[in-house]
């Protein structure tokens, strides 16, 4: 996926940190909730994911998928951004299979994440 700007800090942000804030809008309340998680680029694709279990942040993106994706690493930048929940296995299996996933699979096997890790695919509006 391109970098949502021509700022050449953004796309090498997108490209090599891991650490971001994301701000969802909370799926009863309607107020916005920010918090920090890691992301995944996968191939130039940006994923983000955790280890199974139930996620406030992924019922609130199910709920709305516009969000705010907050790089704070290497760059600041607060990009629009809409999730894209990914259901696919051979997708899922690419992402967490990836090197740069080590972290998850090191939580639990690559079938239990595949299985029911939560994951979306982020588009930048």
């Amino acid at each position: 996926m391109p970098a949502p700007t021509d700022d050449p800090a953004v796309a090498a942000a997108l490209a090599n940190d891991l650490t971001i804030d994301i701000t969802t809008t909370g799926r009863r309340s309607g107020e916005p909730r920010r918090i920090e998680i890691w992301f995944l680029n996968v191939d130039g694709r940006i994923f983000i994911t955790g280890t199974p279990g139930r996620r406030d942040w992924l019922a609130n993106l199910l709920a709305e998928p516009r969000f705010t994706f907050h790089l704070k690493e290497s760059v600041t930048a607060d990009l629009e951004a809409q999730a894209r929940p990914v259901d696919d296995e051979p997708t899922r299996r690419r992402v967490l299979e990836h090197a740069v996933a080590t972290w998850y699979r090191s939580q639990t096997s690559v079938d239990q994440l595949v299985d029911s890790a939560p994951m979306v695919e982020v588009a930048f509006v």
